[in-house]
């Protein structure tokens, strides 16, 4: 891991245990990085380096990786997916979106749809949103009671090192904007006809309860950031701060892992290719 990445990552996580605040987290924080363009190209480079661990994590065959993205209407879900895994052979990576439950999945427990979306093992997984769905918007819009959503801070930690426990790395993003740049990006949709399918009236609805969601993030950050499954906070009004910050966590943490192509048991000088 290199002194930059080390630094990233001790300024982004959010410390298990510790208070926090988004107020102390700048949503528009470059400092991490020097120029725009030469940041920009770091990240192709990142994503090229991405790939080629992803190759080995998936010949190994053991273990995976499940990266969270969760963050408000328009923080940046899909746009990190295009920049950080855009080289990602799409073998070895899954790409589960959360929308609202299906009648089958409001018939069982909240964490059934998720556990059957995890990556398989040699994989990389991808949650665009999440899990944690039921601690905000759930919390929030008042779709599960007070006591329910409490419980659920403690089995999300449960089931998370069931998930560790058994082969699966976690990396859980919260792509952090600001109220301004959410509303010139809602408005850039309306702008653009090619965007027009982008915008969702209900963005503007939960738009009304900003501070009641920056709360119920502040709680599941600090509830649910847990040693084998720690939460990052990624200042996202800059894109390329986002990709280059969530780039940089993921290919160290594939370092750390050090996947390996597996042995053979047989040796390639005894074979003609006729």
């Amino acid at each position: 891991m290199s002194d930059l990445e080390r630094s990233i990552i001790e300024k982004l996580q959010v410390v298990p245990g510790e208070r926090f605040s988004l107020k102390d987290r700048d949503p528009r924080d470059s400092s991490l990085f020097g120029d725009e363009k030469e940041t920009k190209a770091a990240t192709a480079t990142l994503a090229k380096s991405i790939d080629a661990l992803q190759d080995r994590l998936y010949s190994e065959g053991s273990r995976a990786l499940l990266i969270i993205l969760q963050g408000t209407d328009t923080s940046g879900k899909d746009g990190t997916i295009r920049s950080v895994f855009n080289s990602t052979g799409p073998l070895g990576v899954s790409v589960h979106a959360f929308g609202p439950p299906s009648r089958l999945e409001l018939e069982h427990d909240y964490l059934w749809r998720v556990h059957a979306a995890c990556p398989r093992r040699g994989t990389i997984g991808i949650f665009n949103r999440s899990h944690y769905e039921d601690v905000l918007i759930a919390k929030v819009r008042g779709l599960a009671s007070k006591e329910a959503v409490e419980q659920r801070y403690e089995q999300i930690n449960a089931f998370e090192k069931m998930l560790v426990e058994n082969g699966t790395t976690i990396l859980k993003f919260m792509l952090h904007i600001s109220k301004d740049e959410q509303k010139e990006r809602l408005q850039a949709r309306l702008d653009d006809p090619a965007k027009h399918w982008k915008f969702n009236p209900s963005d503007l609805e939960d738009r009304e309860h900003w501070d009641e969601y920056q709360e119920a993030y502040e709680i599941m950050l600090q509830r649910c950031s847990t040693p084998h499954a720690p939460w990052h906070v990624i200042p996202a009004d800059r894109k390329w701060v986002r990709n280059a910050a969530i780039a940089s966590i993921v290919k160290a943490t594939l370092e750390d892992m050090n996947p390996q192509y597996p042995n053979v048991s047989w040796n390639p000088g005894d074979f003609t290719i006729p």
